[in-house]
Order: structure tokens, then sequence, then C-alpha cells
């Protein structure tokens, strides 16, 4: 099967889209891409070409008479079960790392076996965090596990007198070489037909799709890309575009009467406006710095000990917004601890911060031309309720009633756009 391929390598993640030749999506992959661009490419995209079996596995559900009220749950089955076994896989590694890291440093037995049991507490845990109806609270294994190995670094080191920092910081070392495993991916068959034998009440079609699907190539006639670190990919100047074509297109393409584009991404903010053949007009970019951006809001995030994810929804339950003076990353530490000794809360230090970000981002909305009806907001930001939530009342403030789209698959936007591109060069009549 003939595909085209979309990859967006930004600063901190990496997306890769995958396109069937009807212009359809088939799969999308995301990574962390803070490691190693090379790599971080490679998993992206292996994720996507995983994910892409699961709309082959429902056209071949289908053939054999599953009924679409059936299909549902069981791919939706079949999904936790293959980002379980892959998580698992990554925990095995990062265990690996860890204790080879400790050993180097002539860890104590007492530390070994501390971090050795954090690692199997995590494990025991897995299911639970991948059970039907769990919310799905990260796409990145650092956010992911980084929160529960300090969580629980944090009620063992007291009770087993070690020093919680060094423990910490095996994990701080390890993830970086974990990011870069390309194994951690895995191989689709391997990761579905275990999930498949271990599903409870799972009808023999399923079983018969997924081996079916396995067989079937997926061949990459055409590849486009764009993002932050562009300038690292394997593919000729021809097939590079730039992100703000890439976001714009993508962002049309999720919603016909986008307008304006708002993406705050890892390193920098971009503001579009497009037309509606869904052109870029006119755009502002914050490219300076990380300030205000997602790489922001990480460091934020290892200052509190919180996993990213974490911040927007602890954000959201503050009482009292505390004014923040700056979104500059070298000084955020400094700030935000002087705003905790002074009596500050959590959760009303992060309300500022969020509020902070969408101001500077209103800034370039305004020099970009403004923002017309239909706005979208796109990017990993756009994931955060607590920025999504800013911006829906800067934006009303300030422009009125806007229509504001919010794709679930927003921060695939570039990647999208990229494959919109490459798509164009192999099937101009497709899209």
């Amino acid at each position: 099967m003939k595909c085209a391929i979309g990859i967006d390598l930004g600063s901190t993640t990496t997306k890769a889209v995958v396109m069937g030749l009807d212009g359809q999506v088939m799969g999308r992959g995301i990574t962390n891409s803070r490691s190693n661009y090379d790599v971080a490419c490679q998993v992206a995209l292996s994720e996507a070409l995983i994910n892409a079996r699961f709309s082959l596995v429902a056209a071949e559900l289908q053939s054999r008479g599953v009924t679409e009220a059936v299909q549902t749950p069981l791919l939706e089955d079949l999904e936790r079960g293959i980002r379980m076994q892959q998580y698992l896989a990554q925990v095995r590694v990062l265990r690996r790392v860890i204790e080879r890291i400790a050993r180097a440093r002539s860890a104590s037995p007492a530390l070994l076996s501390g971090a050795s049991e954090l690692l199997s507490r995590m494990e025991e845990e897995t299911p639970a965090l991948y059970r039907r109806g769990a919310t799905r609270k990260s796409d990145f294994f650092r956010d992911l596990a980084g929160s529960r190995y300090l969580r629980l670094a944090e009620k063992e080191a007291p009770k087993r007198n070690l020093p919680f920092d060094v423990l910490a910081g095996f994990f701080d070392t390890a993830v970086l070489e974990v990011e870069n495993a390309a194994e951690v991916a895995g191989r689709f068959e391997d990761h579905a037909l275990k999930t498949v034998a271990e599903l409870e009440g799972a009808p023999p079609e399923l079983a018969q799709s997924v081996r079916a699907v396995v067989d079937i190539p997926l061949e990459q006639t055409s590849s486009v890309g764009t993002g932050y670190g562009r300038a690292r990919l394997p593919f000729p100047k021809s097939q590079i575009r730039s992100e703000i074509l890439c976001h714009g297109r993508g962002a049309f393409a999720m919603f016909g009467g986008t307008r304006t584009v708002l993406d705050i991404g890892g390193q920098d903010t971009k503001a579009i406006q497009v037309d509606d053949q869904g052109v870029v007009t006119s755009f502002q970019m914050n490219d300076r710095c990380a300030a205000g951006c997602g790489r922001y809001l990480g460091y934020i995030a290892d200052e509190m000990n919180l996993g990213l994810h974490e911040l927007g929804p602890l954000a959201c339950n503050s009482k009292r917004t505390v004014r923040i003076n700056s979104t500059c990353t070298v000084f955020a530490g400094a700030e935000l601890r002087e705003r905790l000794s002074l009596g500050d809360k959590r959760e009303d230090i992060l309300a500022g911060l969020h509020r902070a970000i969408i101001l500077r981002a209103m800034s370039l909305l305004a020099r970009s031309g403004g923002v017309k009806d239909e706005f979208t907001f796109t990017g990993g930001v756009a994931k955060n309720p607590a920025a999504v939530g800013s911006l829906q009342k800067l934006v009303q403030e300030n422009y009125g009633e806007v229509t504001i789209n919010i794709s679930p698959d927003s921060i695939y936007t570039g990647a999208l756009g990229a494959a919109l591109f490459a798509l164009r060069e192999v099937a101009p009549q497709a899209h």
C-alpha cells in the first residue's frame, strides 16, 4: 500500500503523519526529540507506521462482517494494549540504563535496591494506567514515567533513608538514553499479537485481521519534512517546507473555515493568517528564545517535580491568579521560588504563568493581523487546559465572539501539512 509521509522535527517533539494516496490520514506518531533528532525521526515514523495499521485492521474487520459498534471497542483495546507493551518495553530499558549508571557511580547497594524497587512498582501499576476508561495523561514516556518515578521516589526515599536527589538524578540521566533507543517502538506484529492473546473475550476475527494486516507492506512514495530541526532531516531541499506553510496548510485541512492560526511549540510561537484556500498571507514568529513556549513549561515542570501534563490541570484549580513578570526561562526558576517563599500556592502561580504565556502570544497575533473568525490553536500547548482557558478569555476580551478550533490531534498540525505537500507530489488530484 502506497503512502505519503510528513515529518515535523520540532525542538522538543518530533511528529510523523502517514497519509494514504486518497488523502486520508492512516497513522500518527510522536516522540520526544530533546536528545537526538536523527533517532527521534526514526521513532516517530515507526510509531506512525504502527498506528497506520489500525486503519488497516478496521478495514479487515469490516470485510469479515464485524460491525462498527463491535469494531470500536476492539480497536480501542488493541491500541491501549500496544501502548502498554511499548511503555513496559521503555520501563525495562530504563531499568537497564539506571542500573548501569548506578554501578558506574559506585552507588551503594541500598540505592541500587531502592531504584530497582521504584521501577518494579512502575511495572506493577502499568495495567491500571492502560485499563479501559483510564484517562490518557501524556503521549510522552519522559512525562508519564517521570512523574510516576518522582512520586514514588518522594515516598520511598524517606522510608529507606535514601537521598531523593540522587534517585531523581538517575532518572534524569537515564531517560535521555531511553528516548534514543529505537527499540522501544517495537514491531506492530509483536505488540499486537501479544495484546490479542491477552484480551478476554476477543472474537477470532480480531486475531485474523491482525495477522492479515501484518503482511501488508506500507510503501513510502514521497516524504516532506518541516519543523525547527528540518535541516537535520535526511531529505533533499525540494522535500523541505517551512513551518509556517505546513502549519497553515495543516490547520486549514483540519478546519476549512480557519483564517487565523496560533501555534505554540516547544521553541517558538507562530501567529499565521491564511486565506480561503489555506494559503498563508502573513505571519509573525517568536524564534529568538523559548520564552513562553513548551520548553519554558517543561522547565517549570522540572522545577516543581511535576510531569509536563500535570501543569495545566493543576493551574485550573487556581482561586487567585498570581501576576508573573517574566516568561524568560532563565529567570523562571528564581521567580517561581520567590513566589513560593512568599506563600503563594502552586496552582495560583501556575495560573499566572499560563496567562503570561498567552499574553505574549496575543502580542504576536496582533502584529500578524489580529484574530479573525475562525481561529485555530495548534501545537502541544493546545492540549494544556489552563493555556486554552486563558486564550479563550483573552480572545473574547480583545476580539469578541470568535470560533476557536482545537483538534485532539493539534500537535500533529505541522506534520499533517507536510504530508499534504508530500501527497501533492505523487497525487496532485487528491488534494
